[in-house]
């Protein structure tokens, strides 16, 4: 990596571990990043190893498909001779157990799963990773690039698409070291699935390199690196998507820990195919220190702001709301909630992907129905979540009932 880059990703680096009292739901997320990248002290991987641990027992069953694999795939992403937690192969079981009933519940909803096509891609690719149980001819039907669940608002979902090439990767790859004559037409199948998944991820890459937007694009660089069989080098500049990447560090746009993680091991060459519980993990790797600063200086308090907040299902209800400057979308409705519980109230759940809202005015989102609750600003809607979008003076927000 170029020296004029160097300071950047250390910031990027350095909010990981400052701000692991806020990252219990994302430690999962955080540990598989950090252990990939070899960013990690041993001091700081026993920590993350702990957080990851007691979200998982204090969730339990709680847990969906897509966070189990990624516990899955972290605690399992390298090997530490001296850690004391033994990889847990019951999990994988568990997973494996999970993952049918999603595909259950497409079978009986009109090929709606329990959670998301993510959460799913995650599935595959940890069974497969750690030799769990799933279908081939399953995958083959339910994987199709033509799929509706790769869609969302009619929009091909970019990191959607990225996980899932990883996940098909990892199965055609097992495929092919154990294949039989019956297995050739899936592996066929599944090898033009990557190829038509592949062009879609291209089809969304904008002029200046980032692919879909900044918080996919981290997904896609993974695509990619795996599938270069696939696209020709005048398809994709990599060194201008990552210089791109790079120059969005010092603006904050990684300042939340999930985006930080999500994005780091594309950056250094990393994917998700690279996990290996066998594998010796790396420590402090390039001798970047990421040790927990100590408490910043006092500032000044910041200023309050005003927004405008609306609900709309069937009609809209709008309030204005003060807020200080730097707040998130999120801090905005628990305002607007503190006004009016029946018009503003809401219920969320803290995801692995961050604060997920669930429903407002005790209207729920169904996956079986395809709703969620939408967030806008000024009309566009947001690819940040209610966690991580920061809201601006006299900005139109809004949360809306929609179906994807």
């Amino acid at each position: 990596m170029r020296q004029s880059h160097q300071l950047p990703l250390v910031g990027l680096l350095l909010i990981i571990p400052n701000q692991l009292c806020k990252i219990c739901a994302q430690a999962a997320n955080v540990l598989l990043s950090l252990r990939l990248t070899g960013m990690l002290s041993q001091s700081q991987e026993q920590q993350m190893i702990q957080r990851v641990k007691h979200n998982m027992e204090r969730k339990g069953a709680d847990l969906s498909s897509g966070q189990l694999a990624l516990t899955i795939l972290a605690l399992g992403a390298c090997h530490n001779p001296n850690e004391s937690f033994v990889f847990d192969s019951d999990l994988v079981g568990l997973l494996g157990k999970k993952f049918q009933a999603e595909i259950e519940n497409m079978e009986v909803h009109n090929g709606n799963p329990l959670t998301n096509y993510y959460q799913l891609s995650l599935d595959v690719l940890a069974l497969c990773l750690f030799n769990g149980n799933y279908s081939i001819t399953k995958i083959a039907k339910y994987f199709t690039p033509e799929n509706k669940n790769y869609y969302f608002d009619d929009q091909f979902s970019v990191d959607t698409g990225g996980m899932a090439v990883l996940a098909l990767t990892c199965v055609r790859r097992h495929m092919v070291k154990g294949q039989t004559k019956a297995d050739q037409e899936n592996s066929n199948l599944i090898d033009n699935y990557i190829e038509s998944l592949v062009k879609k991820i291209l089809s969304e890459k904008k002029e200046n390199g980032l692919i879909g937007n900044i918080y996919s694009t981290g997904e896609a660089m993974q695509a990619l690196f795996v599938s270069s069989n696939h696209y020709s080098e005048s398809e994709w500049n990599c060194q201008q998507t990552r210089d791109t990447v790079l120059k969005e560090i010092p603006q904050g746009a990684f300042s939340v820990p999930i985006a930080a993680a999500q994005i780091l091991p594309a950056l250094l060459g990393k994917t998700y195919l690279d996990v290996n519980k066998d594998s010796p993990c790396v420590y402090d790797n390039n001798n970047i220190s990421i040790s927990v600063p100590g408490p910043a200086p006092s500032a000044e308090s910041p200023s309050p702001i005003t927004v405008h907040y609306s609900v709309r299902i069937n009609k809209t209800y709008s309030t204005d709301v003060t807020v200080l400057n730097g707040s998130v979308f999120l801090d905005v409705m628990e305002e607007a909630q503190k006004q009016n519980q029946t018009i503003f109230g809401f219920t969320m759940e803290e995801s692995s992907w961050g604060p997920y809202i669930t429903s407002v005015q005790g209207l729920r989102a169904n996956n079986n129905d395809r709703t969620y609750w939408q967030l806008l600003s000024d009309g566009r809607s947001l690819s940040q979540g209610a966690g991580s979008y920061i809201v601006h003076s006299c900005e139109n927000l809004e949360i809306r009932w929609s179906k994807y």
